[in-house]
């Protein structure tokens, strides 16, 4: 399927994109490249094949949110590797 000039230049447009003519010469035969495989991948016969939208078999990968007693830290050794702390929070600088 051949891309027009006009075509890829209305793409760019769409895009924002400024392009050189060499460019959209380029892009317009890699388009025309594109279109010609998915063209093709349309022939593909997929009636038989079911709707798929797990390939690998996993469920569920997530563990379960367990909070592990032996690695919690008390506060106070928590606010003393802080750099700054005010009123056992510790200080930051502001973000905005």
């Amino acid at each position: 399927m051949a891309i027009s000039t006009e075509e890829v230049k209305h793409v760019a447009e769409l895009a924002r994109l400024e392009l050189a003519e060499a460019e959209v010469s380029k892009f317009q035969q890699e388009l025309s490249s594109i279109l010609d495989y998915i063209t093709q991948l349309q022939e593909v016969d997929t009636e038989s094949v079911p709707p798929t939208f797990q390939t690998t078999g996993l469920k569920d990968v997530l563990r379960e949110d367990v909070v592990d007693e032996g690695r919690e830290l008390p506060p106070e050794e928590v606010l003393a590797n802080a750099p700054d702390a005010q009123d056992s929070h510790i200080k930051v600088k502001p973000v905005f």
